[in-house]
């Protein structure tokens, strides 16, 4: 058996955890305001894949009580990426991997950092998932993940072995979810970053949900033109993205249920947003190819002065 390490038990690493629990995983969860209550009361996901209740959890304080895992999902929001170095070292053995399941562009490197290199990946998450209560996470759609190795940078390290994420793979399978690998890590986060640089930024510009920005005219061909920038700036940058891409993304947009993107509750709730790991990283490696996509850089430019005068 596989042994997994949650490092974040919000809407993403509750959910993918509690499935790999439920599958017969054994997984040890990292708590911090919730630990009290799953640990008398345990976890529960009401689910599209039907609802479940784990009653009895491996759930801890701190990671001084936790095992050593073999895999140790990164869950936080970027944001928290300085706590790394003390919070990932005590979790890892000689054969350990970290996966890193976070929103934006090389958000490995705060990872690759702690624990060194050839241990790293990354995994991009189609989810829509709010955690709701303590101990309580409502999956709402999707759940797709596309993961692959770290390659730095400047894409010339070794990250885990590809027949080691087919390992890791299969098992995300057996809980329910699609899971796929790639060899490319950066050209996938691309494609995600054609989701997130639009309507992750416009939920907290235009104060709407996603259902909202689709059904105005003006608002919906602004998401389409920074789509079509994001995947022009990915070609130009050396990782193409076919054009059909572009109408896929307005089109699974149109099909999902209303939803709050997680930068939008982070703002209404008053918490750091991830500006610089989707927004502030997507240029940074523009600008190493001497690309400026100004679509991008004013919604930075926004939700910077957003995040210092709301």
């Amino acid at each position: 058996m596989t042994t997994f390490a949650i490092v974040g038990t919000g809407a993403l690493g509750g959910f993918y955890g509690g499935l790999l629990a439920k599958s017969g995983q054994e997984v040890h969860f990292l708590l911090n305001s919730d630990y009290e209550f799953v640990k008398a009361n345990g976890l529960r996901v009401d689910s599209k894949l039907g609802d479940f209740h784990l009653s009895q959890v491996h759930a801890h304080p701190n990671v001084a009580s936790m095992p050593k895992c073999d895999v140790v999902i990164l869950a936080l929001k970027s944001t928290q990426n300085y706590l790394l170095p003390s919070l990932l070292p005590p979790l890892l053995h000689a054969e350990s991997m970290v996966l890193v399941l976070q929103n934006g562009l090389h958000v490995e490197q705060s990872a690759r950092e702690a624990v060194g290199p050839g241990r790293v990946a990354g995994g991009c998450c189609f989810l829509c998932s709010n955690k709701i209560g303590p101990g309580h996470i409502r999956h709402l759609d999707y759940g797709k993940i596309l993961m692959g190795p770290f390659q730095g940078l400047d894409d010339s390290e070794q990250g885990p072995s590809m027949v080691r994420l087919d390992v890791v793979r299969d098992m995300f399978r057996a809980t329910g979810i699609e899971c796929e690998t790639t060899s490319s890590l950066t050209w996938a986060r691309w494609r995600k970053l054609m989701w997130n640089i639009p309507f992750n930024g416009l939920s907290v510009i235009l104060n709407s949900s996603t259902d909202k920005i689709m059904k105005d005219p003006d608002a919906r061909a602004l998401a389409k033109s920074i789509i079509q920038e994001v995947r022009q700036t990915a070609c130009d940058s050396g990782h193409f993205i076919e054009p059909t891409f572009v109408d896929y993304m307005m089109e699974h947009t149109d099909e999902m249920v209303p939803y709050d993107s997680s930068m939008r509750l982070d703002f209404l709730a008053g918490r750091v947003i991830e500006v610089e790991a989707i927004y502030g990283n997507a240029l940074r490696a523009a600008e190493r190819c001497h690309l400026e996509p100004k679509l991008i850089r004013m919604i930075y430019q926004q939700l910077k002065f957003l995040s210092k005068n709301r």
